[in-house]
Formats: C-alpha cells, structure tokens, sequence
C-alpha cells in the first residue's frame, strides 16, 4: 500500500547521539491526518490523531516532513551513497592515522622489543649488539625462538656443599682457639717480662755482676778487683745473677718467634674464611639453579609472551610502500565525498520544510477567517515542533492550547487539516485524500444532552444549535470536496441534520432515529 500510494524509497533522519532507530516512512504514518475522532476534534491540546500515545509525537515529527515532500527519491539515494562513503572516509582516516603512528613509534617500540626479548633470553648473542637499523632484523630472528629445555635437578650437589662449610667453620673454630691461646700466653709474657726487665734495670742500674757478661771487663768501680770472688758465698751470689740474666734473654729472644707463629695462625684463619665464602656462593647458586630449573615453565611461558608481541608489533609494522598507498586511497574517498555533498548541495532540508510548513499556515489562517473563529485576524501558524497552532500576536505568541472555546477549537483543527490536505493534494504528496471526522457539531449545541437528542432530526437542530455556524461549517467542508480538492471524500458521522437539498443529497443513509434506529424494535421480538 505504501508503494501504491507513492511513498518514495525513504529513511528518517536521526542524529547519531539520539537513542532511537531510523526508520521507513510508510502508509501507517499517514494515519494522523485521516481521523477526527469525538474527543479529538475539539480538543485544544491535541491536534493529529493518537498524538497522546507514547512514541507518536516523535513519529509525526521525523515522517511529516518525508510526505510533505522534504526528501526525494533522488536525494535519499545520494545521502545513502553519501553516508557509505563518509563512513568509509572515516574508517580510512583512522587507518591512515594509524600507520603514521605506528611509522613514528616503530623504532621506539622495536627497541623496547629487543630488550625484553634480550631480558627473556630469546636473543641470540651474536644478535645483542646490533645498531638501531639492526633491531627489525634481530626481533624477526626472534620469532624462530623455541621453548627451552628443562635441566635435571641434581639434589646431592647442594648437601655436598654445605658439608663442606660445616667442616670448613669446624677448621676455623679450632685455628681461632689456637690463635685465643697464643694471645693468651703472649698476655702473660708481656706481664713477666715487663717485671723481670725492670728487676733487670735495677740490677744494672748498680752493676750486680762485677764483671760486664759481654766484654769481661770489671765494673764495680767501688771495690777493687777480684775482692773475695772466690768465695764459695760469692760463687753462689755471682751464679744466681748470671742465671736471671741468661734467662730475660731467653724471653726477649722468644717473643719474635710467638709473633710469627700469630701471623701463621691469622693466615690460616683467613684462608679457611675465604674458602667458606667461596663454599657460601656455590651454595646459593646451587639453590638458585634449582629455583631457576623450577621456574623454567614461568620463564618460557614469559619468552612466548614476549615472541607474540613480537609478532604482533611485525604484523602492524606498516612499510612506506603501504602508508603512501593508504594516503593515495585516503585522497580518493574525500574526493568522492566532496564530489556526493557537491550533488546534493547546501543541505536545505529546513529551509524547504519551513517553506512547506509556511504555505500550510498561510492557507490555515483563510480556512479560520472563513470560520469566523478567535484570533482570525492574526496568521496562524503549524508548530511542527509542538504539534499544534499559534498566533503570531504583535506582542506575544498564543498556542491553540491557550485559546478558549469549542467552537474555536473545532475551526483549528479542521482549517490545520484541510490546509494539509490541500497542499497535499495540490503537490501530488502521498497522503490518502479522505478525512473521517466524527460528530463535529457538538459544539454548537447548548449541551452534550441536547447534542445527543437531536438525534439527526432537522427539527430538533434547527431549534437547539447554532443554525448559521453549523450550515456555515458544512458549506465549508462541501466547498473543500468541490472546490478545493475534487473528488476528496469527507466522511462526516454526525447528529445534528439540515433541510438544504445539498445537504441531503449527501447523507449515504437517513437517519438512525427511532424508529427505526439502527436495531429496530422488533427485531427482539422476531
């Protein structure tokens, strides 16, 4: 049906930051213009059908400007066309951005590459100091990398090793006790050697021995020479000196031989430190090994990390060769996009729908005059963003929602229908030329009661509503199927009924009154 009406090939125009879809204009979308119901036709706050609904307001919005005219199909297809080929546009920038930035941080990144794969070991050391020309090279050799195998634990070295420092400290323990003793004894020496030399001094100091023990010469100047020496008493005396004398040399003589025999005893003690130390190191290497060979998964595991990023980095490196081709592509798509915005020109959607919208108001404002309704004298004016009609008043604008009557309301909603309807019509737009409107004299009645009873008898209307007014608006409605737009069907379903021969000419049945109204009364009882 949308086809047979016309409906060109069309899409609505959503901006990207809005939540809802696009979506096809269709025959739906013209049943806002086609139905007046009761409550609807002098309703000051709603003017299409199902405006009240959710979503619908929105609908009526993004599809009357599609049947009004707006997009064509010629346009819709350059705008798809022109869409396609920005979205393209947009992909290549970002393509051509990323290849200029994956050009300008290659060396760096490379770089980095070859030390995290030196750190991993899965760099070969004939490779480790190439230049900076050199890392592509190497981190392509790379990728020949294989898992490492994992060594053997050798659980008896590390048991081994530190039987060996245990012996070593027991070595060391006894040379330091020899070292504390010597000390020891050297202590003690020192005291008696101190007390002797100075009883030594003494001695001296009064030359004790008559004779000097080195030169033989007498040295008792107060005696004469050789006095009573020979004497068994003197003997003894000259002995016992001789002995003290002898023996505080044997003690000075010895302490040169104590210091050496320190100094040996050190050596050995550092030695036996310093081999423990060695012995230390072999330790923790040993136990490192072993954590090493337990880690090896985790370091091959890190090494395959590394060589996938490496792979990577490989895959996105981008050549001159394809940059220059990227930037060649990158020119032909503006290019296209220009030439497609060149065909569509200045996009002059709004001024064209204001323009429509602007000839629908000023054909409104006729049909309200010839109503004779409020604020005829001011244009009037359909608010597509709002949905209703204002009146451009000198000093403010009034939406119809602020005018008063039903009377007035009524005129409205009927000059804003058939001023679409004639447009419309007029420019081959593919809106159904019908228009169902229920019971639109209602407001011409003193009552919705009175309405009610005349229940379409000319008496009753001519007695009870506003005679001119309600011949005034189906002259008008039979001018616009006449006149206006030939052969356009106004569906009226209506209570109140006229004499005039030509409005009798147009009732499809008599009257529903009773009898024998719509369900006769003896239908019930057959």
């Amino acid at each position: 049906m949308s086809r047979l009406l016309g409906i060109p090939e069309n899409r609505t125009d959503v901006a990207i930051e809005h939540s809802r879809d696009s979506y096809d204009a269709n025959v739906k979308h013209t049943y806002y213009y086609l139905f007046q119901k009761q409550g609807l036709v002098a309703n000051k706050d709603q003017l299409f059908y199902r405006q009240n609904e959710a979503f619908q307001p929105q609908a009526i919005r993004d599809t009357l400007p599609i049947l009004l005219g707006v997009s064509s199909n010629d346009r819709y297809e350059l705008e798809a066309k022109l869409r396609a080929a920005q979205r393209e546009l947009k992909i290549s920038a970002k393509l051509l951005e990323q290849a200029r930035d994956a050009i300008d941080t290659s060396e760096q990144k490379g770089i980095g590459l070859f030390s995290e794969a030196k750190t991993v070991g899965i760099i070969d050391l004939v490779n480790q100091q190439v230049g900076a020309n050199g890392v592509i090279g190497a981190l392509r050799a790379a990728l020949q990398w294989k898992p490492a195998s994992i060594p053997e634990d050798d659980g008896h070295r590390i048991s081994r090793v530190e039987e060996d420092i245990s012996q070593m400290r027991k070595d060391r323990r006894e040379i330091q006790s020899k070292i504390d003793a010597a000390r020891q004894f050297s202590k003690k020496a020192s005291g008696f050697e101190t007390e002797a030399a100075e009883q030594k001094d003494r001695l001296a100091s009064i030359k004790a021995l008559p004779k000097n023990p080195q030169t033989g010469e007498w040295q008792w100047p107060f005696c004469e020479e050789n006095l009573a020496l020979e004497s068994p008493v003197a003997k003894v005396l000259l002995n016992e000196l001789a002995t003290l004398d002898a023996e505080m040399s044997i003690v000075a003589g010895q302490r040169p031989k104590l210091e050496a025999y320190l100094t040996e005893q050190e050596g050995k003690v550092q030695e036996v430190v310093d081999a423990i130390k060695s012995k230390e190191v072999e330790l923790s290497a040993a136990i490192a090994a072993n954590e090493v060979i337990a880690q090896m998964g985790t370091r091959n595991n890190a090494a395959a990390r590394v060589v996938g990023r490496i792979s990577l980095f490989m895959e996105n490196l981008v050549p001159n060769e394809e940059l220059a081709s990227r930037e060649a592509e990158h020119r032909r798509l503006k290019f296209k996009v220009d030439e497609l915005e060149k065909r569509i020109g200045a996009d002059d959607s709004n001024e064209r729908l204001t323009s429509i919208l602007n000839n629908i108001s000023s054909q409104v404002s006729q049909y309200i005059r010839t109503f004779e309704a409020e604020f005829s004298a001011f244009p009037a004016r359909l608010d597509l963003n709002h949905l209703t009609l204002v009146f451009d008043r000198p000093d403010r604008p009034v939406p119809m929602s602020r005018t008063g009557g039903g009377e007035n309301h009524l005129a409205y909603h009927l000059s804003a229908l058939m001023a679409l309807h004639l447009f419309a019509a007029k420019n081959g737009r593919p809106i159904p030329q019908f228009l169902l409107i229920d019971q639109p004299t209602q407001v011409y009645f003193p009552s919705e009661k009175v309405y009610q009873e005349a229940d379409g008898s000319v008496q009753k209307t001519e007695a009870d509503a506003d005679l001119a007014a309600v011949r005034r608006l189906f002259v008008l409605l039979l001018k616009f199927t006449q006149e206006d737009v030939p052969g356009f069907q106004l569906i009226v379903t209506e209570h109140a009924n006229l004499r005039d021969q030509w409005f009798q000419g147009a009732l499809v049945e008599q009257p529903w009154t009773k009898p024998p109204a719509l369900v006769p009364q003896n239908w019930p009882d057959e």
